[in-house]
């Protein structure tokens, strides 16, 4: 068993290394990594799973192709907003949550992205944040990589309205 363990370890590492490898390499990749909790991983999997920007007319319907965006159940006078979705593939649904939770748990620098998370978790809860920063972080990616822009610290929204219009 241990010997299994630490077989599994060094491929770990090789896997990583690689990883890294790829991303120092890809210009798409290293500016994704410049918002923050964006890692090589999450940045990876994204360009991967985005393929092409021209996919998406608009940014936003990223969010809604991983599976971001509240399930609806309407029926004669109700109107209601369920769990997320969850289409799309769970692996990218799974690391832009973990790269959101990073943002608003540990990174200490100002950033108007996640004073945006601040307030919508002091509003709702600590999880509806996360999927709300998850799903602004797509948008935010998609928008990047169409336009060829760079991260903005001090103006989330001003990608998200260009985007949403």
């Amino acid at each position: 068993m241990l010997e299994a363990r630490h077989e599994l370890r060094l491929q770990t590492v090789r896997l990583h290394k690689l990883i890294l490898e790829r991303v120092k390499n890809d210009e798409l990749c290293r500016r994704l990594m410049t918002i923050p909790g964006v890692g090589p991983l999450t940045s990876l999997a994204y360009k991967t799973f985005v393929d092409r920007p021209q996919r998406f007319r608009r940014s936003r319907s990223v969010g809604a192709a991983v599976g971001l965006t509240p399930k609806k159940y309407q029926s004669g006078d109700k109107d209601l907003d369920g769990h997320v979705t969850k289409c799309g593939d769970e692996f990218m649904r799974s690391h832009l949550y973990e790269a959101a939770n990073m943002l608003l748990r540990r990174y200490s620098k100002p950033c108007a992205l996640k004073a945006w998370g601040l307030r919508l978790e002091k509003r709702s809860s600590k999880k509806i944040a996360c999927v709300a920063v998850a799903r602004r972080l797509a948008v935010i990616m998609h928008a990047m990589w169409r336009d060829g822009t760079e991260f903005r610290h001090d103006q989330p929204g001003k990608e998200l309205d260009a985007q949403a219009a």
